[in-house]
């Protein structure tokens, strides 16, 4: 296992914490509010996760009328209009309908319209599991009927749009420090997009609209958030990631020096600071009661981590592939998350390849799903002809 590295919480975490006088964490998550959609003027696509909707707005006429009311908006010249981003737990899903059919989406007017209020015969793209779980109920309940895009198709066409259009899209994140790279769009391809949703996707993109899902694991986001809740009691993701930068994980991880010594085990390059078992310190005499959840959490944030950073690379170095491309809802732009993986990359491939990050991460389906509309030239991608490949699927097992 890597040797550890040591935790830090970002300015902007340090500036965002929040904790009563007694240092309690903070209580369950309010409703989010949801930003009044431009209809009239815009193409809208939604991923519907296990845990999170993200949505895409592309704004073409009135282009002021969003400003600051999603979480990140940016100019694309290919698309001519402003891109739009805002997500929330699906868990919301009812209060969002009804904010739907309560505002009725409009900034704007038309005559041609459903007593809900919505354009007739009104269809978005919609991609993710969730667009077949719940299509029937926006077609009964607000008149809007889905038109899926398929998943892993959203995902690589997003991710490819975002690198090869966005400027300052992707960046690598070592020891807290954040640096943008240059992507060369006639040097995209072949690359391994690794998707961190509630479980995990690992696809090879080896040209544009020619990928593969190689293959993935079911130890995802959702796993380490659901171990998160039985193990700290959070509330939300975002308030495990906050718990995660107040602890320390060698207060649960059995590290080489516990087992060898202050020397560690140099015959074969293990530092004492190694970790050679997550949580290994339970095991003890010490009662569960007496670990700090910070502590559960910064343990439970490096395990997933480090395991998606030794999956990452192991499926890479079986496809001979020396660039892995990061994205996923539950990558969040947090710092840790990324220097973890990075730390992780790096010490399993030997310095040989490096993770690099998508400013966007969460946003690959939803991107991937809105360029699916016939308004959206299809061939503003940039076009290859790759050496034809053969098959890489790995074994499913265990998925």
């Amino acid at each position: 296992m890597p040797t550890q590295i040591t935790t830090h919480a970002s300015e902007a975490n340090e500036a965002e914490r929040e904790t009563n006088a007694a240092g309690n964490v903070p209580a369950m998550e309010s409703i989010p509010s949801f930003p009044k959609l431009p209809i009239n003027s815009s193409l809208i696509s939604l991923d519907i996760g296990g845990t999170l909707i993200k949505v895409v707005y592309l704004v073409k006429e009135n282009k002021n009328c969003m400003t600051g009311c999603s979480e990140d908006a940016i100019e694309c010249r290919t698309l001519d209009g402003i891109l739009h981003f805002f997500k929330f737990e699906t868990k919301y899903m009812n209060e969002w309908i009804e904010f739907l059919r309560s505002e009725r989406l409009l900034v704007g007017g038309s005559s041609d319209r459903q007593p809900t209020g919505f354009p007739k015969n009104m269809s978005i793209k919609a991609t993710g599991g969730g667009a077949y779980k719940y299509a029937d109920i926006f077609r009964d309940r607000v008149s809007i009927t889905f038109d899926i895009v398929d998943e892993i198709a959203s995902v690589a066409a997003g991710a490819h749009f975002l690198l090869q259009e966005i400027e300052q899209e992707a960046f690598t994140h070592n020891c807290g420090k954040k640096t943008f790279i240059n992507i060369d769009q006639f040097d995209l391809f072949p690359y391994l997009l690794v998707n961190i949703g509630s479980g995990v996707s690992i696809i090879k993109v080896t040209g544009n609209k020619i990928f593969e899902r190689v293959t993935g694991t079911h130890f995802g986001g959702g796993t380490i958030f659901g171990l998160a809740r039985l193990l700290t009691n959070c509330q939300s993701y975002d308030e495990f990631l906050e718990m995660s930068q107040h602890g320390d994980n060698r207060a649960l991880d059995l590290t080489v020096g516990d087992i060898y010594g202050d020397m560690g085990y140099p015959e074969h390059n293990l530092s004492a600071s190694a970790i050679a078992s997550s949580f290994g310190k339970v095991n003890g005499s010490r009662k569960l009661s007496e670990y700090k959840v910070e502590d559960i959490a910064a343990t439970l944030l490096r395990d997933f981590t480090y395991h998606i950073a030794q999956i990452s690379y192991l499926v890479a170095a079986l496809l001979g592939l020396k660039r892995i491309y990061f994205g996923g809802s539950y990558i969040r732009g947090h710092a840790s998350t990324m220097d973890n993986i990075s730390y992780g990359l790096n010490y399993w491939s030997k310095g040989q390849v490096e993770a690099v990050f998508l400013q966007h991460e969460g946003f690959l389906g939803a991107v991937g799903a809105l360029l699916n509309y016939k308004k959206i030239d299809p061939n503003i991608l940039v076009q290859d002809t790759p050496t034809p490949q053969v098959s890489s699927r790995l074994s499913d097992v265990g998925e």
